[in-house]
């Protein structure tokens, strides 16, 4: 039945991450076809329309988890899954600015499918197998969202922009469908009674765990570094490169880090299972402060796409091994809103991300956003080694 599920679920997952970052090649684009506005109301709402869903998504994403572990997780699939659907869907027939940005902020409000679906996974899955599952599961979570601005420019240039969110909610609706007929999700009495735990209370245990908080933390700064980029990743293609396609060869410098992840995600997963899941965090992160810091000398557009590569490879297990870590120290009934705080934090990264990115692409150019993103990584690096050596001999001494 596991592996049944997990199948199924990978499926879902791709479709609907991808829809979150889909817009991103056109967005502007669509912006423009709503009025005539002048260059910075596009550039300045392009920004408030795709940040907001991710801002949403930080503050409702426990809630879905919360909601999981007390009435079911499918049921929050059903719901989040057919949300995300509509939402897209009524995008096609926006006519004004105000529209898309609200629809967009409703697709924040359904955004807790993911973090719902690994809440399921982990809770039929051994401790000893979780990063090997959840590192598969995890693929394809962070495929979908990275290749989906490629697949959205693509479509954008094939159909349009209002076809391209139609077919787009029709996949991510036949995916629900499929999450309603294929997924099994056992719930006894036991576990309906045991998950009465207050908010409160939730909090106060992720609190009182260090290295938690340290890796949550982590969620935040990876994806913060992983995403200062993206804005400007035109502008610098475009220093490489002379031609019509920059915003494809944009987007698909982009999206080979998705094809990194898929590359390494489940191996680094089971490495964690078998050697220690904070200890592949630590070398995961240090991997990947030493790919991304050479992005700023490159002077080919091949360069760049290795590195964008090997950089994907680096933090393909990083979401596996946090899982993983979750999955170990929760108990089964608060796994679901654990999990979703520490999304949470992942989609705070994707607001923080483009915006220090474009803050310091202003003050000291593009070479300063690999530079920054590099000491944000190293610094979580040395931190989270210094919580585990801490921990180790907290748990040493108390033995």
């Amino acid at each position: 039945m596991q592996k049944h599920n997990l199948t199924v679920l990978i499926f879902a997952n791709f479709f609907v991450a991808a829809s979150a970052t889909m817009v991103l090649p056109f967005l502007s684009l669509y912006i423009e076809t709503l009025g005539d506005f002048s260059d910075a109301y596009v550039q300045r709402w392009s920004g408030f329309i795709f940040g907001i869903t991710f801002l949403v998504a930080f503050f409702v994403s426990p809630l879905w988890g919360r909601f999981g572990d007390r009435f079911g997780r499918k049921k929050i699939l059903l719901i989040t899954g057919f949300g995300v659907a509509i939402s897209l869907f009524l995008m096609s027939f926006v006519t004004s600015v105000l529209q898309l940005f609200f629809l967009r902020m409703f697709m924040g409000v359904v955004t807790g499918f993911i973090p719902t679906s690994m809440a399921l996974i982990s809770a039929q899955t051994k401790k000893e197998d979780a990063g090997r599952v959840l590192g598969t599961l995890q693929m394809g979570t962070l495929s979908g969202g990275l290749f989906g601005p490629l697949f959205g420019g693509l479509l954008a240039d094939s159909v349009g922009f209002i076809y391209t969110f139609s077919i787009t909610a029709v996949g991510i609706c036949l995916a629900t469908i499929l999450v309603g007929w294929g997924v099994h999700e056992i719930r006894t009495k036991k576990m309906v009674q045991k998950a009465r735990k207050s908010m409160r209370d939730v909090i106060a245990f992720i609190w009182k765990d260090k290295l938690l908080v340290t890796i949550m933390l982590l969620s935040l700064i990876v994806q913060t570094a992983t995403f200062s980029i993206q804005p400007q990743l035109a502008l610098f293609v475009g220093t490489l490169l002379e031609g019509e396609n920059i915003a494809f060869l944009a987007g698909l410098a982009f999206s080979i880090t998705g094809l990194g992840n898929l590359t390494a995600t489940r191996y680094l997963g089971i490495l964690g299972d078998r050697h220690g899941h904070e200890r592949v965090l630590i070398a995961c992160m240090i991997a990947a402060a030493i790919f991304y810091s050479p992005q700023a000398f490159v002077d080919s557009y091949l360069q760049l796409v290795i590195l964008r590569f090997l950089f994907g490879i680096a933090i393909g297990g990083i979401i596996p091994c946090v899982a993983a870590y979750i999955r170990l120290v929760t108990p089964t009934d608060i796994q679901g809103e654990v999990l979703g705080y520490n999304q949470s934090f992942r989609f705070l990264g994707n607001v923080t991300g483009p915006a220090l990115g474009g803050l310091i692409a202003g003050y000291y150019g593009l070479a300063g956003v690999f530079y920054l993103a590099t000491a944000l990584l190293v610094v979580m690096a040395i931190y989270t080694l210094i919580v585990v050596i801490r921990q180790s001999k907290e748990e040493r001494d108390h033995i």
